[in-house]
Formats: C-alpha cells, structure tokens, sequence
C-alpha cells in the first residue's frame, strides 16, 4: 500500500492506539494490498479519552466497560457497584489502555 496513505491513517488515527503498537501498525498497513484500504478506512474506533470520561462519571456502573465490549466485566461490575467503588477506582487507570487495545485487537481482524 502506499506509504501516504498509512501515514495519513496514522496520524488520524494514532490516537486510538498505543504508541508502541504503531510502528507495527504501519508496517503492517505497507504490506498489506489496495484491495482492503477501503475498510480499513471506514472502521470505527473507540476514543480512549471518551472510556476514561465515561469511568470517570458512571465507573460504578460498568458503562464503560460495556462501550469497550467488555461485556462480562460490564455485568461483573454493574452487580457489584463497581467492586464497592474498588474496582472503579482501578478501572480509572486502566481503560484507556484496555480501550486502546480493543481498537489494535479490532485492526488485527481485518489485517
């Protein structure tokens, strides 16, 4: 694929992933043919910033977890008000990476 093309994904869409899993994105996009640039264009990421405001507001909830397609954490957190508020507090540290890598998990099906 051409390398202005990946280049332009990458810096539209750098921010949904993580900074270590870039470069092998890219490299990734070089290689790949024409034929799949189309929906690797249109794919819809989740936004990082979105999951930690979110947990941020309705954590206890499991609302975020349920954006990201955590499913069963999303039922396990809703039945326990967010692990008594604990896991919440967690969770504040670690979604925006669990987000970053549902979107690289996303990618990696259709590459």
């Amino acid at each position: 694929m051409d390398s202005q093309k990946v280049d332009m994904f990458i810096m539209s869409n750098g921010k949904f992933f993580e900074s270590h899993q870039v470069m092998q994105i890219r490299e990734r996009l070089i290689e790949l043919d024409d034929s799949k640039w189309g929906i690797i264009q249109t794919m819809q990421f989740k936004d990082p910033t979105v999951s930690i405001i979110v947990s941020l507001l309705a954590g206890t909830l499991g609302i975020d977890r349920f954006i990201i397609g955590d499913t069963g954490l999303g039922i396990g957190k809703l039945l326990t008000c967010g692990g008594l508020g604990v896991w919440a507090i967690i969770d504040w540290f670690l979604i925006m990476g669990a987000t970053r890598e549902k979107n690289y998990e996303k990618l990696q099906q259709v590459l």
